[in-house]
């Protein structure tokens, strides 16, 4: 049976935002666009290529503008996003981030080598090696395999430069595979606020992926990619000389969180925030706080709350009351709709099926999320 959006009559409507059913995920587009130049002028001025994380929003639209702005491929997290994405137009390098493990995995990922020009995966264990190199053999293709360095987390990744040269140099005999290179992405540090704290723990990390590819490149078996950083860290990372490429994804939409990171050495805000939830009163029988039609059905809740942005008096309160209720604490009417900035933009984006593309009160277009919910 087909689904029609309840909300796409509205593209192209003088003030078509206004009449949204609710809650609806909502992209500005400008300030969008505006990112995506920003961190395409900010790579190219440091030297290094961009490969945006596609985690973040799991769409075929916003990659072909990520790759229109010379993006050199995309990162994603699992096997159903690199499924999902893997047919975008213009996408020729496509690497998965974190190693696959699993009986059904490795060939799903073989079979998607047929579909892009260059795939990459990580890995981190000879298991997971040969199982990828196993599968690979079976479809008959190649597939480029990163060595994962563990950058301090304890999440994935080989503990040290002597597990990831030890693997590197397997993997280079195993069928099927050919090394690629170097990964180490220090996630556990994007949101550290104070800019040089979270430059000097990155710059540990990098040290070790520095360490193994001298080490390398001594024997023979120089890492031609050595990709990681993100959008609390490219500034740091970029000048370190270890990098040859950014994974950052986020800085398409911000968030709250990344809101209060300072991103830049001058205080500089090179990104803005482009992605909220348009929501509406739906009760307001309470004297100090008024019900809207969104709660932890509509935002992550893994961070801080929701932001106000628009709708009611600047510094407005929000609190969870449910899966499908939120709290506003302000004297706004029954019916008035609010705009709500995401707290943090990749797990919000995977409670939705569209992206509604919205420049001021007209709502452009609506983009399908392909990767929603691809998360084996």
């Amino acid at each position: 049976m087909s689904f029609t959006h309840p909300n796409a009559h509205l593209i192209g409507q003088a003030g078509g935002r206004r009449a949204l059913a609710t809650p609806a995920l909502v992209l500005d587009l400008p300030v969008f666009e505006a990112n995506i130049a920003a961190m395409a002028r900010l790579a190219k001025a440091a030297g290094l290529a961009l490969r945006p994380h596609a985690k973040t929003h799991k769409c075929r639209a916003i990659a072909e503008r990520q790759l229109a702005a010379g993006a050199v491929g995309l990162c994603v997290a699992k096997t159903g996003e690199a499924e999902a994405l893997a047919g975008t137009p213009g996408l020729r390098s496509l690497l998965v981030t974190s190693p696959v493990i699993g009986p059904s995995a490795p060939a799903r990922l073989a079979a998607v080598a047929r579909r892009v020009e260059e795939l990459l995966v990580v890995v981190d264990s000879p298991a997971g090696a040969e199982a990828l190199s196993t599968a690979a053999v079976a479809e008959g293709v190649r597939i480029g395999a990163v060595v994962d360095i563990d950058p301090g987390i304890h999440r994935t990744g080989c503990a040290g430069p002597d597990a990831a040269v030890d693997l590197a140099k397997t993997v280079a005999q195993m069928p099927g595979l050919w090394f690629a290179g170097l990964q180490c992405y220090a996630g556990h540090v994007q949101h550290i606020e104070d800019y040089e704290t979270r430059g000097q723990i990155a710059a540990m990390a990098l040290a070790d992926m520095a360490e193994a590819r001298d080490r390398l490149q001594a024997i023979g078996l120089a890492p031609g990619l050595l990709t990681g950083g993100g959008t609390g860290t490219f500034a740091q990372e970029a000048g370190l000389g270890v990098l040859t490429e950014l994974q950052a994804g986020s800085y398409v939409f911000m968030d709250v969180e990344y809101d209060a990171v300072q991103l830049e050495s001058a205080h500089g805000r090179p990104f803005r925030p482009a992605l909220f939830v348009d929501a509406r009163v739906i009760s307001a029988n309470t004297a100090d706080f008024v019900t809207i039609d969104a709660g932890f059905k509509a935002f992550a809740t893994d961070g801080p709350k929701p932001r106000l942005a628009a709708g009611g008096p600047e510094g407005t309160e929000f609190a969870f009351m449910g899966d499908e209720h939120g709290a506003l604490f302000a004297p706004l009417p029954l019916g008035t709709q609010v705009t709500l900035e995401v707290p943090h933009c990749d797990p919000t984006v995977n409670l939705y099926d569209v992206i509604h593309v919205v420049e001021g009160d007209r709502l452009v277009t609506l983009w399908p999320i392909e990767g929603r919910g691809r998360s084996a």
